[in-house]
C-alpha cells in the first residue's frame, strides 16, 4: 500500500476523532459553557447535520479543483475549525466551529476514497477505502481524546486534534501525488450523475446500514450499564472493544468487497441484523454481550468499503460528489437511527427491544440491497448486445 494512504488514514483519524469525541466530553463542555447536557448534545446533532447538508454543496464548490488540492483546502478548513473549537469563548461559537470543521469532513472523506482507490490497481480498490476508513472507527482517537479532555480540559483535546490536522496537511502537501490527468469537472456533469435511480437506491443502503448501527450504538451505554450490568469503567472498556471490532471489520470487508462486491454488501446487512437479534437476549449476561459486540462491530464496519465503492460504481461520471454524497447518506443514517432506537424507548419498551429495531433497519437495508442487484441485472439485459 502506498505510503500516501497512510497520509488518508491519518486524516479520517484525526477528523474521526473530532466527530465522535465531543460525546465523551458533553458534560464537561456543558460545565464550562454553562449549558444543559441536551443542549450540549447539539453539539453532535449540529455536526452530522452541517455534514448531511454541506457534504454535496462543498462536492460542488471543488468540482473544478485537483483532487490532491481539494484535499489540501479541506484539512485547512479542518485545522481552522479545531483551532476555533479549541478557543471558542461560549456555545454559540463553539457550535459555529463545529459547522465549520463538518462543512470539510463529507467532502473530505468522498474526495479521499476516490483518491485512496485511484492509488491502487484495481483488484484492491477497496481494501485501499478501507485503509482510509480505518481512522474513522478511531480504536484509540474518543478514548484517548475524552481521557485528555477530562485531565487537561475539553480545549486541550481540540487543541491535540488541530496538531494532528497540521502534521497531516504537511503529509498531504509532501506525499500525496499529484493528479496530473484529473479532467478539470463539470458541475453540470456532476448534477446530471444524479438521475440514475440505481445511484438513489445505493445510496439508501447507506443511509439503512448507519441506521442501523447508530440505532444500537447510541444507546449501547444505557443498555450495558442498566441491562448488562456493566461499571462506568466497564462501559469504556466495552468502547474499546467494539472500536477493535470496528477496526477489523473495516478491515476484512475491504478485502471481501475487492473479491465479491454484492455478495459482500447482502452477508455485512444479514450479519449485522443477526448480531443485533442476538445481542437482544445476550445483553443480560456480560461474558455473551460483549462477544456478541464485538462480531456486531465487525459486521457494522464490514460493511463501509463495500457500500463507498459501490455508489462511486454507480455514479462513475461524478465519482467526487457521489461518494461525498454518500458520506452524507452515512450522516443522515446517524440521526434517523438514533431516532427509531429513541421511539422505542420513549413507547415504553424494554432497552432490549432497541437492538431489534436495529435489526429491522439492517434487513430494510438487505432490501434495498436486493433492489440494486436486480435493478442492476434488469439493465444489464435489456443492453443491447455488442
Amino acid at each position: 500500500m502506498p505510503l500516501a494512504l497512510l497520509v488518508l488514514a491519518l486524516s479520517s483519524f484525526a477528523i474521526g476523532t473530532t466527530e465522535f469525541v465531543i460525546m465523551g466530553l458533553l458534560p464537561e463542555v456543558a460545565a464550562d459553557l454553562s449549558v444543559s447536557i441536551p443542549q450540549a448534545g447539539w453539539l453532535v446533532t449540529g455536526y452530522a447535520l452541517a455534514v448531511a447538508i454541506g457534504a454535496p454543496v462543498m462536492a460542488i464548490s471543488t468540482a473544478k479543483l485537483k483532487r490532491r488540492t481539494a484535499l489540501i483546502a479541506l484539512m485547512a478548513f479542518f485545522i481552522a475549525g479545531n483551532l476555533l473549537c479549541a478557543l471558542a469563548s461560549d456555545y454559540w461559537v463553539l457550535m459555529i466551529a463545529r459547522v465549520v470543521t463538518a462543512l470539510c469532513h463529507g467532502a473530505f472523506f468522498g474526495i479521499g476514497s476516490v483518491v485512496a482507490a485511484g492509488l491502487v490497481a484495481e483488484d484492491r480498490k477497496a481494501r485501499a477505502v478501507a485503509l482510509m476508513f480505518t481512522g474513522l472507527s478511531n480504536v484509540l482517537g474518543v478514548p484517548l481524546g475524552t481521557a485528555i479532555g477530562q485531565a487537561y480540559g475539553w480545549r486541550a483535546t481540540f487543541g491535540v486534534v488541530t496538531v494532528i490536522g497540521i502534521v497531516t496537511i504537511s503529509g498531504l502537501i509532501a506525499i500525496l501525488p499529484r493528479d496530473k490527468q484529473q479532467e478539470n469537472g463539470s458541475i453540470l456533469r456532476e448534477i446530471a450523475a444524479l438521475r440514475n435511480g440505481r445511484l438513489w437506491l445505493a445510496l439508501s443502503t447507506t443511509v439503512f446500514f448507519a441506521a442501523s448501527m447508530f440505532a444500537l450504538f447510541t444507546y449501547i451505554a444505557p443498555l450495558l450499564r442498566d441491562v448488562t450490568g456493566v461499571s462506568p469503567e466497564g462501559v469504556t472498556w466495552t468502547l474499546f472493544l467494539i472500536g477493535l471490532g470496528l477496526t477489523i471489520g473495516n478491515l476484512v470487508g475491504g478485502k471481501l468487497a475487492d473479491w465479491r462486491l454484492g455478495a459482500t454488501r447482502a452477508g455485512v446487512f444479514a450479519a449485522i441484523a443477526i448480531t443485533s437479534i442476538a445481542f437482544s437476549y445476550t445483553s443480560r449476561f456480560f461474558i455473551p454481550a460483549e462477544i456478541t459486540l464485538f462480531l456486531w462491530a465487525m459486521a457494522s464496519f464490514a460493511a463501509v468499503p463495500a457500500l463507498q465503492v459501490g455508489v462511486v460504481g454507480f455514479g462513475k461520471d461524478a465519482p467526487n460528489l457521489v461518494s461525498t454524497i454518500n458520506i452524507g447518506a452515512f450522516n443522515t443514517g446517524n440521526a434517523l437511527g438514533a431516532w427509531v432506537g429513541g421511539l422505542v424507548i420513549d413507547a415504553g419498551f424494554d432497552l432490549t427491544r432497541v437492538p431489534l429495531a436495529a435489526a429491522l433497519m439492517a434487513l430494510t437495508g438487505l432490501g434495498a440491497t436486493a433492489l440494486t442487484y436486480l435493478s442492476a441485472r434488469g439493465r444489464a439485459a435489456l443492453a443491447p448486445a455488442e
